[in-house]
């Protein structure tokens, strides 16, 4: 195999749907895909015939045959495989999210420090052509300050699929919030500059998923009902963060709304509205150059895989050490913003994340969450 990316022999570790999903962009990129693991033998069995690879039950073995694996196991599991194959300096691509809970993320992020690999997390809407274009004239200074992200994503009827990892707690750590939050607020975060975070407020809440009458039209890997169905399927936040920058989120697998996936940049000078899915971007304006005007302009670009560019820029990464972000600092960032919202629905405060001075409310000590 020839091509840029030929001497980075790379496998998979879990072979479902998203593992096939990285793998088919690996194969297209011309990255010598030479393994995959998954303790499923169905799984290993369709991986190996669709693509003609080795296939294990044991990481170990995998990782004695590459040098960079892309990890697409169920939350829970993502610690287990990323720090042993940090702690053999293979190159790791993460799916999002970080893992299931703080404490598990914190322990990737110390592995990651002391590793001679390169680790990124699996941020792909980062790579959307709009938010590309947004970046480009936000760096130009086209939109004054930016100061306020407003993040949606918001399904109507969207529970994955009952039954699954996906509505397990124990599994997953969380439901929408973790699931589609990670996304809207990686990227809100990352069009802000990522500043450093200050405190945390929002509800999460379970109100269709552990229903016997969920109604839906469709659902992503079927629907074993309702039992043990123990996580969110929405949440509103609000995040504040150093210089009063702000991000407003709303994420949900179902609710009694029209779904949208709508998100505005607010800045001084101009504000930018996009679809996540669509790509569809707006700029607003105003100017008072001759008679006072509005200026709302629409722009179209090119519709492109945001998985294959994720993909590019990592192995750009390895090979080169040019570095596009989406790394473990900005990952253990959006960790922490997840769990103090979990933390402040829970327990009905705002939740600091900042500074190491107890809460207002004497609930609880604040962490020293600031993430740069």
């Amino acid at each position: 195999m020839t091509g840029e990316y030929a001497s980075v022999r790379t496998g998979i570790v879990g072979l479902g749907n998203i593992g096939q999903h990285h793998a088919d962009r690996l194969v297209d990129l011309g990255v010598p895909l030479v393994g995959g693991m998954d303790i499923e033998p169905d799984a290993r069995t369709r991986f190996a015939d669709r693509y003609g690879v080795e296939v294990y039950d044991d990481y170990h073995d995998l990782y004695d045959a590459v040098d960079a694996v892309v990890i697409t196991t169920p939350n829970k599991f993502h610690e287990e495989y990323a720090v042993a194959a940090l702690e053999r300096d293979l190159h790791v691509l993460l799916e999002k999210p970080l893992a299931h809970t703080i404490e598990s993320a914190e322990r990737i992020a110390d592995a990651a420090a002391t590793a001679k690999g390169t680790l990124k997390i699996g941020f792909n809407n980062r790579f959307l052509n709009a938010v590309k274009l947004i970046r480009n004239r936000a760096e130009r200074g086209e939109f004054g300050e930016i100061t306020h992200i407003e993040a949606n994503y918001v399904r109507r009827r969207g529970v994955p699929s009952r039954g699954s990892w996906f509505t397990r707690r124990s599994v997953s750590g969380g439901g929408a919030l973790i699931d589609l939050g990670v996304h809207a607020i990686d990227l809100s975060m990352y069009l802000l500059g990522y500043p450093a975070v200050e405190e945390v407020s929002g509800v999460t809440r379970s109100e269709f998923g552990d229903r016997d009458d969920y109604a839906y039209l469709e659902m992503w890997g079927g629907d074993s009902g309702p039992d043990g169905f123990d996580v969110d399927d929405s949440a509103s936040a609000f995040v504040r963060c150093a210089g009063d920058r702000t991000v407003s989120l709303e994420v949900a697998w179902a609710t009694n709304r029209p779904a949208t996936h709508e998100f505005v940049v607010r800045g001084t000078k101009a504000a930018a509205r996009f679809d996540l899915l669509e790509g569809d971007l707006t700029i607003h304006s105003a100017s008072a150059d001759g008679p006072d005007h509005l200026l709302d302009t629409t722009i179209e670009t090119r519709e492109n895989d945001t998985h294959t560019d994720e993909q590019r820029a990592f192995f750009d990464a390895v090979t080169t050490s040019r570095d596009s972000g989406g790394g473990i600092e900005d990952a253990l960032t959006v960790q922490r913003i997840i769990d103090g919202i979990y933390r402040s629905s829970e327990g009905g405060y705002t939740v600091s994340l900042g500074d190491g001075k107890p809460d207002p409310q004497g609930n609880r000590e604040r962490s020293d969450y600031s993430s740069h």
